[in-house]
């Protein structure tokens, strides 16, 4: 039964991460906001994707930096029922009590379903315990996310695949896994079930890991792996699967290769088919198309945030956009008149008119090595049409890579844009703890810091970031 009509000055669709960031920014400047949430609230990072997977991925890390430290006794083989009951701390065991307690502590109305579109700003949510009409007076906020595309392989939806989920929330390791895909999900549950005691092999199209960052960072990466006893296979097309009781078998060009389990881990697209979108004119199951404002084109009421943009693909970047359309939402319709002039509407996107995701999108891949990069590759500035200038250094040559390990091995490498006077333009780290130099990077990037500026940023001896010195000297300053 449809219950009475709610209404709402803005109504946010998906309690994720970034849809908690976009309600909050909302919300504190007195506007009622709805957050619309089928699942658990705290989404994808929580329960299935960032926060697990690095739990997954932590022990393995610390092991073999003990392997690598003198004076250290080798810890062995990791307790795999202490690291799956760690994951399940870190998830609340996949309970959203406390998140939901956060949205009600901030103001923020929790409606537990699924949302679809029947008009403008108008919507159905429905659950178990029935069908409610909402409205939003002002505005509505789509950040649904994304989920895993599952190719076109013969057999394959039938074998009952793991996607990222069942990899981060599994109550066991298979002996053995096989894993399609090269890219961040791919490598780092292939690099976390190594280390727990999978045999696992890698399937992948390519020619080489993580094809969005530098290749020196899939070479390392895709070198450790296989020193981890990981097998890689390069260039391989999947042509059909099927489960029985021996297995998934996962028939290649020139081998079948047999696991107990497969995970899938080709790509991701935006969680938009169901959403109702056709009753506003716009294509279910593709992104939504925003400006820099995160507003979608001929509905000024209407923004979207996160993975479902289709620009966007880490939790902290959608964040970032999150603050961004609460930041506009709360401008052109705040509750106060006098916030919404034009001119008032206009002082906070002043904050994000260089919209950091054209730019400046820092990514971490927690695999052994870690890869970080902030920024546009070497190939990217080029095809840019950038006058690319770069510089690299190797980490091992720095002082407090010694101290951290007598065989520490890294590189890290900027690429400079000559023609604006060596100004930072992209950034990649990759070694042991390479992530905790990105920032700086990041910063640097942002703010748009010729080589020569940093020269003057003295860094801390003997840490890693020396690098930072040795970048300017292998650049003549």
């Amino acid at each position: 039964m449809t219950q009475a009509q709610r209404t709402f000055d803005v109504v946010v669709l998906g309690g994720g991460a970034v849809g908690e960031n976009a309600a909050d920014r909302a919300a504190r400047t007195g506007l009622e906001v709805a957050l619309v949430e089928g699942a658990l609230v705290g989404g994808e990072c929580s329960y299935w994707a960032c926060m697990p997977s690095k739990v997954l991925l932590r022990p393995g890390a610390v092991r073999d930096a003990a392997r690598r430290t003198p004076g250290v006794a080798d810890p062995g083989d990791l307790d795999v029922a202490a690291v799956l009951a760690r994951r399940d701390e870190i998830t609340h065991h996949w309970d959203d009590a406390s998140q939901a307690d956060w949205v009600a502590s901030v103001g923020i109305t929790l409606l537990r379903g699924h949302a679809r579109f029947t008009g403008p700003r108008a919507l159905v949510v429905e659950s178990d315990d029935g069908t409610v009409d909402v409205r939003a007076r002002r505005a509505v906020i789509v950040a649904t996310g994304s989920q895993p595309t599952i190719p076109p392989v013969e057999g394959l939806a039938d074998a009952r695949p793991w996607t990222s989920r069942d990899a981060t929330s599994a109550q066991h390791v298979p002996a053995r896994l096989a894993v399609l895909g090269g890219g961040v999900v791919g490598c780092e549950l292939a690099d976390a079930f190594a280390s727990l005691g999978s045999a696992v092999t890698l399937v992948v199209r390519g020619d080489g890991l993580l094809a969005g960052a530098e290749p020196f960072a899939g070479e390392a990466v895709l070198e450790s792996l296989r020193a981890r006893g990981v097998r890689v296979l390069l260039g391989a097309q999947t042509r059909r699967v099927h489960r029985d009781d021996a297995g998934v078998h996962v028939t290649l060009d020139d081998e079948v290769v047999t696991a107990d389990e497969l995970l899938v881990a080709t790509g991701r697209h935006p969680r938009t088919r169901d959403l109702g979108l056709e009753t506003l004119g716009l294509e279910p199951g593709a992104p939504l198309d925003v400006d820099d404002a995160l507003a979608v084109a001929g509905l000024p009421w209407l923004f979207a945030v996160g993975d479902v943009t289709g620009r966007t693909g880490t939790t902290h970047q959608g964040k970032y956009d999150a603050r961004v359309a609460g930041d506009v939402v709360a401008a052109r319709f705040g509750s106060d008149e006098a916030a919404r002039t034009a001119e008032a509407a206009a002082r906070p996107w002043s904050r994000y008119r260089a919209s950091a995701d054209h730019a400046a999108v820092p990514q971490v891949v927690f695999t052994q090595p870690e890869v970080a990069w902030v920024g546009l590759t070497e190939r990217a500035a080029r095809e840019a049409g950038l006058d690319v200038r770069v510089v690299s250094y190797e980490l091992a040559d720095v002082a407090g890579a010694s101290v951290l390990s007598p065989d520490y091995s890294g590189r890290a490498q900027l690429v400079l844009d000559a023609a604006r006077d060596d100004v930072v333009v992209g950034a990649t780290f990759v070694g042991p703890d390479a992530a905790e130099m990105l920032h700086a990077a990041t910063i640097a990037v942002v703010g748009e810091l010729p080589l020569a500026r940093l020269w003057h940023a003295v860094p801390s001896y003997p840490t890693l970031s020396e690098v930072w010195l040795r970048f300017g000297e292998v650049a003549g300053l």
